[in-house]
């Protein structure tokens, strides 16, 4: 079976769980479309989980960018040529980084061994960006925010990191007549009253992030069959 997941931002526990009510096999597939860390407190856990599955896909995702930008240039030997170029830049990614949760990663990672950290920093590098899968002969994108400045005759690999981690999907648009398009990012009960903590499928979209962090619902969306999986 393939299974879809997104933005579980630390729920170690609920992640775990759906885990086991989804009754996830070797012989299964899951993709999570970013945003494994910030906000609670066990991302880092999560990611380790994730990197001894070898039937785990991950994506990026805006905070998994932000962790990864600042974490790195904190990481770096400053020079007097990053002194001179590159601190405002690095003050003001770490900035934002904390402004949008980082602070429950940037705790956990601090407890890393150095032979850790850079396992973590070679996971991030490899999460994809954007994806086309088929299933049962359905056509599915994945990504985990929207293809900013989309057109249909755009190859996926001309889009920028920050048109797929930062934008967000017009929900009422049909983008593809004959896929879906599959993305976290956007909580759903912001795209249409009455979906709160609920994956959102309209107009051949696929919205999965069911806002665990504000509503304490991690969704799960498997593929073959369409069928819908929560955890509170």
């Amino acid at each position: 079976m393939i299974y879809v997941m997104s933005d579980i931002h630390g729920a170690y526990d609920k992640y775990k769980r759906m885990l086991d009510k989804i009754d996830f096999k070797e012989e299964d597939t899951l993709y999570i479309l970013g945003d494994v860390i910030d906000r609670g407190e066990d991302g880092i856990k999560i990611l380790f989980d994730m990197m001894m599955r070898d039937n785990v896909f991950p994506f990026l995702g805006n905070h998994e960018y932000m962790a990864y930008g600042a974490l790195k240039s904190l990481s770096t030997e400053i020079t007097e040529e990053i002194i001179d170029t590159d601190v405002k830049n690095i003050l003001e990614l770490y900035e934002a980084w904390m402004e949008n949760g980082g602070a429950s990663t940037l705790k956990k990672f601090r407890e890393l061994s150095l032979d850790e950290r850079e396992s973590v920093f070679d996971y991030i590098e490899e999460f994809a960006g954007v994806e086309e899968i088929k299933v049962n002969g359905k056509s599915f994108v994945l990504v985990h925010g929207t293809l900013e400045n989309f057109s249909p005759e755009r190859p996926f690999d001309d889009y920028s990191v920050n048109e797929i981690v930062w934008g967000r999907c017009d929900y009422d648009r049909v983008y593809f007549p004959d896929k879906y398009l599959v993305t976290g990012h956007t909580p759903t009960a912001l795209i249409a009253p009455g979906y709160r903590g609920k994956i959102y499928k309209k107009n051949n979209h696929i919205a999965i992030d069911c806002g665990v962090h504000f509503t304490g619902v991690l969704g799960c969306i498997c593929l073959d069959t369409s069928e819908e999986f929560y955890v509170e």
